[in-house]
């Protein structure tokens, strides 16, 4: 999962969104530096990767993108998970996406101080190219991807990775509609913690009617 996704999972509590918003930033001895809601949020984070990387969804997603990037195809799968997410989020929440990555914005500008400095150097890219909003449409990922490669180790396979999403558009949206279900019971079950707005009962393996995400559904919740 990216960080929509996780986003997501995390629920309402500024301290374990922040949390899991850094956790692949903070080792070791480090971690002692911050308070509990926060390690909660780090160590959620963790659960939430190792959840997916496992999931035999996950695995079938990924290897549809295998042969254009190798070992970071689990990369792009978080990254088109948080698509999937984004625009089918009306199905998922009942507050706007817009609103949702606002909020987000803002709760980390407040807390800046506290983000690890290689975090604090990327924040102001995520705010500035509204990456979490971005995700609602395949050219908000395109960009997305090509940034990444352009400053990571993201192989530049951008025009694979879009091809091969767009061909197989409905077989990833079904791997999605399983997988997004378990981990909201793994994570309401392993730590408490629900979506804003989530309801018990209203969403099931198997049973979701994916509402498509639409510009004019963005007011205030």
């Amino acid at each position: 999962m990216n960080f929509l996704a996780h986003l997501y999972l995390s629920g309402d509590d500024v301290d374990i969104r922040l949390g899991n918003f850094i956790g692949d930033h903070v080792k070791g001895r480090y971690l002692s530096r911050y308070s509990d809601g926060i390690q909660r949020g780090i160590f959620l984070h963790r659960a939430i990767d190792y959840y997916t990387d496992n999931h035999p969804e996950t695995y079938e997603f990924r290897l549809l993108f295998r042969e254009g990037y190798g070992k970071y195809a689990g990369v792009v799968t978080d990254i088109f998970y948080d698509h999937f997410l984004a625009r089918y989020w009306a199905s998922f929440s009942p507050y706007p996406l817009k609103n949702f990555t606002r909020k987000f914005y803002y709760q980390m500008v407040q807390r800046y101080r506290e983000l690890p400095k290689t975090v604090r150097s990327i924040l102001p890219f995520i705010i500035q190219s509204n990456r979490l909003y971005a995700y609602h449409s395949i050219e908000g990922v395109r960009r997305t991807m090509e940034i990444m490669s352009s400053s990571t180790s993201l192989p530049d396979s951008t025009d694979f990775a879009i091809d091969t999403l767009t061909s197989n558009y409905d077989i990833i949206r079904k791997h999605f509609e399983i997988f997004l279900p378990d981990i909201i019971e793994y994570v309401r079950k392993e730590y408490g913690i629900v979506p804003s707005g989530w309801q018990p009962g209203l969403i099931a393996p198997g049973a979701i009617e994916l509402k498509e995400y639409k510009e004019e559904d963005s007011e205030s919740p």
